[in-house]
């Protein structure tokens, strides 16, 4: 079936989430630089400065493609992570008519709108699905390729730590290295580019300040209104400034960075010690893998979103 899009379609765009990740990234540029055809990359946000380590960040553009002949989404299949594409009717339109295939890695069930052909599988990551469905057409993986697929598995897994990774997972890493790709030279740039300014420093200081904890110690939150996410997200996430630091906690076992916006949205992104995270994120209609999901919501305020969250969380505990 993989083989088939290169045979068919002459113009392919490639999209991501509105949550861009070391993965999602890699993805993307892996079959910017794989696909025969001409590729254009899609992402509904701009790249956050820290993941600009990847070569062909540049190349991905919010200006959405509408000649496209065909459509790939990687790294989701969540209307939630889609909602700017969904929400806007002349792109809905497009996905709607158009093919459109999915490449993803999560266990969540698609609530997509629109027909499309899966050609995901569950795997480490997404950029080791798309690593399986080059095989299948090629043995030969060039080295961009290659680079951009192994960043994005090493990113995705945390540097092949998680509990998502297999035997089969340190074989595929093992054959892109293979390839000549320089793993020390990329993780060179994601350090620089991952040193903080001392205002985000600062900034971080001052969401540990605010970290509430609930259910004895084992739920850890933090609230960033908008005005923050306005003044801080283009030089750095806040989301991902401090959710490691609430897992890394003593006792707490769910870690969760809440975001709210002027529109009545809120989203949630979790980090877990225990395998709970996509359970407590179905709860509103998120998911995402064990230890690691999201979720979003309109309509709800922060502390009835705080309530619904401890109430799910004890639920699910006691289950």
């Amino acid at each position: 079936m993989f083989s088939e899009i290169g045979e068919k379609y002459q113009h392919l765009c490639i999209i991501q989430a509105e949550n861009p990740d070391g993965d999602s990234i890699g993805a993307a540029t892996a079959l910017y630089n794989y696909c025969p055809q001409e590729v254009t990359l899609y992402c509904p946000v701009n790249i956050p400065r820290y993941l600009r380590y990847f070569k062909d960040w540049s190349v991905i553009s919010p200006e959405f493609d509408f000649k496209a002949d065909a459509y790939i989404i990687v790294d989701t299949n969540s209307s939630l992570l889609l909602s700017k594409l969904i929400d806007d009717k002349a792109i809905l339109n497009r996905l709607t008519h158009a093919p459109v295939y999915v490449i993803d890695h999560h266990e969540t069930a698609s609530d997509l709108p629109f027909d499309f052909t899966d050609l995901s599988d569950i795997r480490s990551s997404c950029c080791e699905v798309i690593y399986d469905l080059i095989k299948q057409t090629t043995d030969q993986i060039t080295p961009e390729v290659a680079e951009n697929l192994a960043y994005g598995i090493e990113a995705d897994t945390l540097g092949l730590t998680t509990a998502t990774i297999s035997p089969k997972t340190f074989h595929t890493m093992g054959d892109l290295l293979s390839s000549g790709i320089d793993i020390a030279d990329m993780e060179e740039r994601r350090r620089q580019l991952m040193k903080k300014s001392p205002r985000i420093l600062q900034y971080k200081a001052d969401l540990i300040k605010r970290v509430e904890y609930f259910l004895d110690g084992k739920l850890a939150m933090v609230h960033v209104p908008w005005s923050e996410i306005e003044e801080y997200s283009d030089e750095y996430n806040p989301g991902a400034l401090i959710i490691e630091e609430l897992r890394l906690v003593e006792g707490v076992e769910v870690a969760i960075c809440i975001k709210t916006y002027p529109d009545g949205r809120l989203t949630g992104k979790i980090r877990t010690t225990t395998p709970v995270a996509e359970q407590l994120a179905s709860y509103f209609g998120g998911g995402g893998h064990p230890y690691a999901s999201g979720f979003r919501t309109y309509g709800l305020s922060y502390d009835e979103t705080v309530k619904e969250i401890i109430s799910a969380l004890s639920k699910i505990t006691q289950a």
